[in-house]
């Protein structure tokens, strides 16, 4: 995986926002297995791409366009700040983030961000993710 330069604790948040949402959403299935996968994979242009997948109830096509959106949430105890905080840390961080439906259940949450040349890094930065698999 290629090393990213970003804030490590800040960067690990928007991961485990994705992952309590993910569990969230599945919480109330019974009919089926709950799965979460994260993957880590290189995009087309290099980025890097965090894809958090569930197998959960699903994004409500009527709110696709307001996920990130301060305030709005779907939850009856939410505050709706969770997806927008997330959005805007990997936004300063140089990259994108965004949601869809999973193919068979679920949803998918992403973000890509831009990978650094390792060998540019000084003694002064550390990378978040090292070389490696």
């Amino acid at each position: 995986m290629p090393a990213l330069l970003g804030d490590r604790a800040q960067l690990q948040q928007v991961i485990i926002n994705f992952v309590i949402n993910g569990i969230q959403a599945m919480a109330d299935i019974r009919d089926r297995p709950r799965e979460l996968l994260i993957e880590f994979r290189r995009g087309e242009n290099g980025n890097v791409i965090v894809a958090v997948q569930d197998s959960g109830t699903g994004i409500d096509p009527a709110n696709a366009d307001r996920l990130f959106d301060a305030f709005f949430t779907t939850k009856p105890d939410g505050m709706g700040m969770g997806l927008s905080i997330c959005r805007s840390i990997i936004e300063a961080h140089g990259g994108r983030v965004w949601a869809s439906n999973n193919a068979g259940h679920g949803a998918i949450f992403q973000f890509s961000l831009p990978s650094i040349d390792e060998s540019a890094l000084t003694g002064e930065a550390a990378p978040f993710f090292a070389e490696g698999a």
